[in-house]
This record gives structure tokens, sequence and C-alpha cells, in this order.
């Protein structure tokens, strides 16, 4: 990654238009109704949205920001550098079961990974309706890979300008183009602090009504010709963006007839419509700020609000695809208790606060992203002495209908309680399926626990899950051990700050104690009600709410988990339930990682001792053998290596017993004995084969293994080599050549009691290294294992050649080098054993 500074900061100007711009064009290209840009960002592994268009920012809050090794269409197109493509929903949950959980909905997907050359910057994406297969949007991949391609060129053209490609703020949300003519008009601006003068395209002059001709330029007069009732406000927004603090946005406004105009800003130094706190007049713009864009909106009202929709019996509302109500008739103004001149021009949330809760979010998702109608019931909270509302005797219900448009939503509201409620039936009141919970979060956690299977493992999901989703900043997992709790994770929390409660025994009066001993979530709205609780108790910040949670599994107790938020706040019912509810998912995948672990250090334990304690020493000899297990499932596996003696020379031994786990570990403890009682026999290479494969088809485990015997002459150099299934040896000759040998061999152990292993002889000079190894050092996932050898094979000539004098261990550095790579990677699919001789050279 370019850059390693939290506070680095996307170029001024260039990078948040380059963004919009590929994002827009690909909706076009690719016939989306979203999409937008994730971008890598300044901590290491983790991407952020950063441009999102077409979609209402506050409500796909938890996707703005996601580890690259998380589970994800968006993670795999920017790890793997490839396109991942999910024409519908049925592809998209084979694929990505926790992605398709947590949006649950009728869309396809496009991901196109943004490279230049070696450097991936993030991935562009497009949300688009769904199709039968992956061929029928073949011909819109071939663009989007252009246009992905152009936006990794541009984006390295600015790292060349030493300027890092990072984002580290929330998304610019904009609007998509539109999917036909708009009955809408919309004028661009440009507007520069320097000079004060405001530039405007056609489209604004025939907005505003004044010629080209006729207008000055000055910021006032223009703010005048906007909205002269509210020209300060203009004016005040202009210049708080200009220094990077725009206001929210966008700004709604009256013209001069009264009707309704919309008015989106940004700056090199901000993003668009998310800035979420109030602004205050700078009394100057500094040197150098803006320019600032921005666009005014006439939503084009006087053709939707037509006499017909104002004098319907049932409330109708439309929503654009940002979220903002564009019309409302009196009847919708009256069932959601809000005057129109409240409603148009607000996001849906900001004006009826009561609908802003998680199950109607989650349809309004619904309706964002599938073509479907989507039908559900809200309930109205009560009436407040001061609320302006003429008829507060309706009922608590709403039953409401979202119809999906390409461009706006048209939503009918009605009393729940009438007869005339034609939602589809199974959503009829007393159904008992009104307004369901929104149980998609416990969803997508209890799908990414399944794949923890470590207690780091399950608490780095947690972070990674839990966290955004409840907008906490901190976390800590105390599991419990012989009655006390030890820490077992912490994110967050001031360093050291934890350390005095590690190890705490159950008889100590704190809040991570006493949530597991009585078995009751604790829940702080604030620090100052937890100082309250348990005086005396350390505090780690002077403001913030905490969540203490129990995490029983089955009645047992495993420990207790912690999350703290930034700032006071209330818990509701609803979210006190879900916690709760979450905390036993975690205790459960706890006790499984236990389980687990305690299985897996047995296993462990059975196949160090099934491995070579010490491998058998000749004068003329030296060897070197590394093994590394995987990091996946039980990292045990059926990979071996040997030196065994043979009469009067040295057996060399590497093999690989297919699968992992303890079966692969038993099954390769009996081949390798098998192998040793022939080797010590000093049976030819061949027979030792046969002998072996015939031994491994009459125990029958289910498994074959492939194999590579080489009976090695310390005096002559002289090699046999007998080959099953197994990777060609390389031999690496003084001089520094290295070669893959070709050795004939049979098929892999335990297929063919017939097959035959015809024994091929070498030379081995002194000083001459010869490798065996098994296919995990050479093999990687969607890679060519013809590159690995090579790979591999380059490695080695360029290792050196070890002092191989009488007494000399420099092997073990050639074996150290040849396999640091694997040793530093965090994800090994596979097992790894290699195996290294050399003749020494007479002293």
């Amino acid at each position: 990654m370019t850059g390693n500074s939290q506070d680095a900061q996307p170029k001024p100007g260039r990078l948040p238009a380059l963004l919009i711009d590929a994002a827009t064009e690909a909706i076009s290209t690719a016939g989306g109704h979203a999409g937008g840009v994730y971008l890598r960002s300044s901590t290491p592994g983790l991407l952020r949205l950063a441009v999102l268009c077409g979609l209402p920012g506050p409500l796909f809050r938890p996707w703005w920001q996601l580890h690259a090794d998380s589970p994800f269409p968006v993670a795999d197109a920017h790890r793997l550098g490839v396109q991942v493509v999910l024409p519908n929903a049925t592809e998209t949950m084979r694929r990505y079961p926790q992605f398709a959980a947590g949006l649950p909905f009728q869309f396809g997907s496009l991901y196109m990974p943004v490279v230049a050359g070696s450097e991936a910057y993030g991935v562009l994406t497009v949300l688009r309706p769904a199709v039968p297969d992956a061929a029928e949007v073949l011909p819109e991949l071939d663009r989007l890979t252009r246009l992905a391609q152009d936006l990794g060129a541009a984006l390295r053209n600015l790292d060349e300008e030493a300027t890092p490609v990072a984002w580290n703020q929330e998304p610019l949300c904009v609007r998509p183009p539109p999917a036909r003519p708009p009955l809408a008009r919309i004028g661009r601006f440009v507007w520069s602090p320097e000079t004060g003068l405001v530039t405007g395209d056609d489209g604004l002059h025939a907005l505003l009504g004044v010629p080209p001709t006729e207008f000055t330029g000055a910021v006032e007069a223009f703010a005048d010709a906007v909205s002269p009732s509210e020209r300060d406000r203009i004016l005040v927004a202009l210049r708080d963006t200009a220094v990077g603090r725009p206001p929210t946005l966008p700004l709604s406004l009256r013209a001069a007839d009264g009707e309704l105009r919309l008015m989106d800003l940004w700056s090199p130094y901000g993003g668009i419509g998310w800035a979420p706190h109030a602004t205050t007049a700078p009394t100057d713009v500094p040197s150098g700020a803006g320019p600032v864009r921005g666009i005014v909106l006439d939503p084009g009202l006087r053709a939707t609000a037509d006499a017909a929709a104002d004098l319907l019996p049932d409330g109708v509302f439309c929503l654009d695809r940002e979220g903002l109500v564009v019309y409302a008739n009196p009847r919708a103004a009256q069932l959601l208790r809000r005057p129109r001149t409240e409603l148009l021009g607000r996001a849906l949330w900001d004006a009826v606060p009561w609908l802003g809760k998680p199950d109607i979010e989650d349809h309004l998702r619904g309706a964002l992203l599938s073509p479907d109608p989507v039908y559900f019931h809200a309930e109205r909270p009560a009436v407040s002495a001061t609320e302006p509302v003429q008829q507060p005797s309706e009922g608590d219900w709403l039953a409401l209908a979202v119809h999906p448009g390409p461009d706006r939503l048209t939503c009918t509201v009605r009393p729940a309680s009438r007869v005339t409620d034609t939602a589809p039936a199974d959503l009829a009141p007393g159904n008992g399926l009104t307004a369901p919970a929104p149980v998609y979060r416990p969803i997508v956690l209890a799908i990414a626990l399944t794949e923890a299977v470590t207690a780091r493992q399950v608490s780095a999901v947690v972070m990674r899950e839990l966290l955004p989703a409840f907008g906490c900043r901190r976390l800590a997992i105390y599991l419990l051990q012989d009655r006390h709790l030890h820490l077992a994770w912490e994110s967050g929390f001031p360093p050291g700050f934890l350390a005095p409660f590690d190890g705490v025994g159950l008889d100590a009066r704190l809040p991570g104690v006493e949530t597991l001993t009585t078995g009751r979530p604790l829940f702080f709205d604030s620090m100052k009600q937890l100082a309250a609780a348990y005086p005396g108790i350390q505090l780690d910040a002077t403001e913030g709410a905490r969540a203490f949670l129990p995490l029983i599994a089955s009645g047992r107790s495993v420990g207790s988990c912690i999350l703290g938020f930034d700032r006071s706040r209330s818990f509701s019912t609803e979210e006190r339930t879900v916690l709760t509810a979450l905390a036993g998912l975690i205790a459960h995948a706890m006790e499984k990682a236990r389980r687990y672990e305690t299985e897996a250090a047995l296993a462990r334990g059975l196949q160090q001792a099934l491995l070579p304690r010490r491998l058998s020493a000749h004068p003329q000899v030296e060897t070197a053998g590394r093994y590394l297990p995987g990091t996946q499932g039980m990292e045990v596996g059926g990979d071996w290596y040997d030196v065994v003696e043979a009469g009067d020379g040295l057996a060399l031994v590497i093999g690989d017993v297919q699968g992992h786990g303890v079966q692969a570990a038993a099954t390769m403890g009996q081949l390798r004995s098998a192998v040793r009682a022939f080797a010590l026999g000093d049976r030819p290479p061949d027979e030792v084969m046969s002998g072996t494969n015939r031994l491994l088809i009459d125990l029958d485990p289910g498994l074959f293994a492939s194999c590579c015997y080489v009976r090695l002459d310390p005096a002559t150099g002289v090699a046999l080599a007998a080959r099953a299934g197994h990777p060609q040896p390389l031999l690496r000759r003084p001089d520094g050549r290295t070669h893959v040998l070709d050795l004939p061999g049979g098929v892999v152990l335990g297929v063919d009691p017939r097959a035959r292993y015809p024994v091929t002889e070498l030379r081995m000079e002194p000083g001459a290294i010869l490798a065996l190894y098994t296919d995990g050092l050479v093999e990687k996932p969607g890679g060519d294992i013809d590159d690995g050898i090579s790979a591999l094979r380059v490695a080695l000539a360029k290792a050196g050649a070890p002092a191989v004098r009488p007494g000399g261990r420099a092997l073990a550095g050639v074996a150290d080098r040849l396999t640091a790579a694997a040793r530093h990677a965090v994800d090994r699919p596979d097992d790894i054993a290699l195996l290294l001789a050399t003749r020494r050279i007479a002293g």
C-alpha cells in the first residue's frame, strides 16, 4: 500500500471526481441502478467505500468498510485480482452466504478489481437487476473491465505525483444518472472562493431563468436567484464546504415562487451530503480553499403532484434513490403526522424518525435493490400534545407499500385497520407476520462464526461483524478458566488499560464478572451511570456507553464480552434483545473453539510423535528437513519426510497422504513405518513402492498417498529413485545450475494393487543438492503448479552452495530460505514438507 498515515487524505479535487465519474459511468454501462467504488485505506487490510451512487448512505452503513480477507465478493475481487460476477440472488447465496444473508434481496452484482501493474487500489462495483446466468452480462463485463483499467491507470498517476491514494473517511453519496429523461431540471455550477464568482452550465441558467448575458457571476446574485429567502444560508453552506466542513446535504430550499429546490455541494476537502455536524459561517475562506462544485435540482414536483394524486383517499409519497421525499400528498402528510413542508426535500428517516427502525430500513433496502413491491406495517408512536396532527384517533398501525421504479420509489400508506388494506395476505393484521424483527444481523454473524475455529478467529469475526453493526468502538472478550476470567481479545481500549482486569476471580465486584455470574446482560447509557453502579471502578473514557454481555453456551459459563461506545446513548429493548442473542452465538462459537483447540493440540502431538525427531546421519551426507502444517482445519495433515539407513547407503523419503486431520496423520504414520521397514531391509526402490502400495490398499483408509523414494550411495554418489505420483525432485549442481529431474513414475499409492514403479539412476556430485518436497510448497490456489516448481527451482539456484565440508551444517540455512515465505504466510491451505540432501566435500 502506498502511504501508512491514518490521516492520509485523497488528492484534493481530482480523486473524488475520478471516483464519482467511474461509478456513474459503470452504472450506465452495466444497466445498473446503483454502484460505487471501494478503495484501500491507510489501515492495512481495510477497504472503505469511497463513493456510493444511487443508494442512501445511512441505510447501507454496515457495508461502508470491510476487511480484505472477509468472505465477501468485494474482498475477493480486491485480494485475488479477479472479477466477481453474481448474476442473481441464488448464485450470491451459493458463493457468498454471509453477504447474501445481510442483503437477502433479488439483485445481481458485478465486481471489477481496480489495479495498475502490481498495485491493487480497490474495486468498482455495480448492483443491477437479476438475470438467469452470467452469460447475459458478458458484453457489459468487457466495458466494465476497460473502465476499471482506466480508473486504475488514473489512480497510479496520482500515486506517481506523491499523493497517497487511500480513503479514510465516509463515502461520498451521489445520485446516479437517470434511467430516462427526468421530469426534474438540473443545473451545475462551480464557485471559486478566490474570485468569488460562480460559473454555471446552460441547465443552471435555464433553471434560474437568468440568461448567461444577464448573469454577473457574483456569488450573492447566484444565491438570490436560487432562493431569495435563504440567500444567507446558501452563502454559509458554500463557505463551509470550501473549508472542508460541509453542512448536512442536500439543502432543501424554496424558490421565489415557493417551489422546492435541492442543492448538493462538494469540494476537494469534503463529501457530498454526508457530513453530520452543524455549521457556523467562517469570517473568511482561507487561501487555496475550493473550488466548490454543486448542482441545483428542481425535482419537477409540478409534474408529479398533480390534482389527482393530491385528492386520493390514501396517502401517497415518493422517494428518490437517495431516500429524499420529493412528493407527498395531503393524506400522506396527515398519516405520517408531518406537514408537507417538513417532508419535502428531507430524508424519510429524518423527516419521520419513527420510520427509522432497523426492520423498516431493511424493507427500504429491499425496495431499493430489487424490482418487487415491498409491503410492511409500522407502528406510530403516541401523539404528543404539541404535535400538529388533525386526526390522532385512527389507530397506531399503518400499512405501507413501496413500489420500486428506475429513479423513484412510490409509497402508499393507509391505516392498518382499514378493510381496503390490500397488501398480500401473509401481511394482514392478526397473522403474526407484521413488521418482522431485523434478524439479518444475527444470521450474518452466525454464518461468519461457522467458519471460525479458534478463539482468536471467533474474536476477529465478532470485531469485524458486530462492532460496525452497532457503532461500537471497543471490544473485549474474557474467557473463564479455573474460576478466573482471562483476557482473550481486546480492540480499541487504551494500551494497558485492561491489564489489571486480566485473571480476576469470580468474587470480584466488576460488571464483567457479575454479568457472567448472574447470567444477566448489563447496559450503561453513560460512564457516569457505570461509575455510580460500581464506585471506584477504573474508567477508560470520560463519556460513552457500555454493554456487558454474558457468554453462556448450553448452560455453561464461557466468559464475558464488553462492548464500548464513544458516546453516551440508550439501548432500546430491541437492541438489548439482539445483543443478548448475539452473545449466545459468540458463547457457542467460543465453546466450539475450545474443544477444537484441545483436539488440535492432541492431533499436533500425534503428528509430532510420528515425524522423525532426528534424521539418520552419515559422515559423507548432510540432510535437512522442514515441516509446516497448514493453517486451515486442524493444522495437521499427512505430509512426511524421513532419512533411513539402507545397508551401506541412505534412503531419502518424502510423502503426502491425501487430506488433513487425525485420519491423514494416522495413515501417514503407518506408511512411514512401512517405508522404514522396507528401507532398513535395503529393498530396491521399486519394491519399497510396491510393498507400501499394497499395504495402503489392505489398510483401506479411503485415502491415497504420493511418495518419492531415493536410495543414495554416499561413496559413489549414485542414487536410485522411484516415484509414485509425487512432484519431480530438483537437483542443484555445484556450479549453481538447477534442474527439474524427469523421473518416470507410477500412480499414487493406494489405487492400483498391480501398479509398477520404474527405477531411475542418477548421480550426485559432491556439493550438489537434491531437493524433495510436497505440493504445498509449490501449489497456490488459482495458480499453476508448474509455475510454483519453476519458482522453487530459481530459489534453490539463488540459495547459494552450502559449506559442505565435514561437520558443516549450512544446508539448514538453505532449507530455511526455501521455506521462509511459506513460514510467514498467514494462509497456508496445505501442509508443506521439504527434505534436502548433499554429499560432503572431503576435507
